[in-house]
């Protein structure tokens, strides 16, 4: 019995070796798009003007900043974004990684949403980019002497409003090494904005179409 007992162990272990040391599938991982509809209109869809941007900024938002030194210095009323798993925060030249807590929940929510969508519509993951955050009187100064366009009260002064790039995406390698499928720019451009719909049909943000900077300027609410 003893000797039953223990051939049927060593099959048993037998077994879950080779189980742990099956490869693992490294074909390449392609995309199996469905149900990608977009917006009617970019412009029309996200058209919020700015004086709508900025009665929501000066309503929620911190007063504006002189300069990086004093963004140090307002502790729990900032925060600080960082890479994470739901987005990447872009190479920032004229602004600083923070915002007020209701606009870095609105950016969580945003990420997490996009990623959800991009595996709901059988598509390979991608992370968005942030490409502008809080902008110091000081660095809107800077950004006037190479952009002339740009304005002196800018919504980005208040901690509410961000910027996120609709041409450029962080691609999620997968971990074990597999090939992933690219998915272009322009398919990842309509499932965001049908996230950004719906968001701003719940009141949680105003978001206007940029067409020169290329990107969606949010404000949260």
């Amino acid at each position: 019995m003893k000797k039953i007992i223990y051939t049927l162990a060593m099959a048993f272990c037998l077994m879950a070796s080779f189980t742990s040391c099956k490869e693992k599938d490294m074909s390449m991982k392609m995309n199996e798009p469905r149900n990608i509809k977009g917006v009617i209109s970019y412009k029309r869809s996200f058209g919020d003007l700015n004086d709508t941007h900025m009665a929501a900024a000066k309503r929620i938002g911190i007063k504006p900043l002189k300069d990086r030194e004093a963004a140090e210095k307002l502790g729990g009323k900032v925060m600080e974004i960082k890479d994470n798993d739901f987005y990447q925060v872009d190479s920032l030249t004229h602004s600083i990684p923070f915002l007020v807590p209701k606009a870095s929940a609105l950016l969580d929510s945003i990420g997490a949403n996009f990623l959800d969508s991009l595996e709901n519509k059988g598509l390979n993951p991608n992370q968005v980019i942030v490409t502008s955050v809080l902008r110091t009187q000081d660095d809107v100064k800077k950004l006037r002497r190479v952009n002339g366009n740009a304005s002196a009260n800018s919504v980005h002064m208040f901690g509410t409003t961000f910027d996120i790039s609709y041409k450029r995406f962080y691609k999620v390698e997968d971990p074990d090494g597999r090939p992933m499928q690219d998915v272009r720019a322009d398919t990842l451009k309509l499932v965001l904005s049908e996230v950004l719909r719906d968001l701003k049909k719940k009141d949680m943000c105003y978001v206007k179409y940029e067409l020169k900077q290329g990107c969606f300027h949010i404000t949260a609410r």
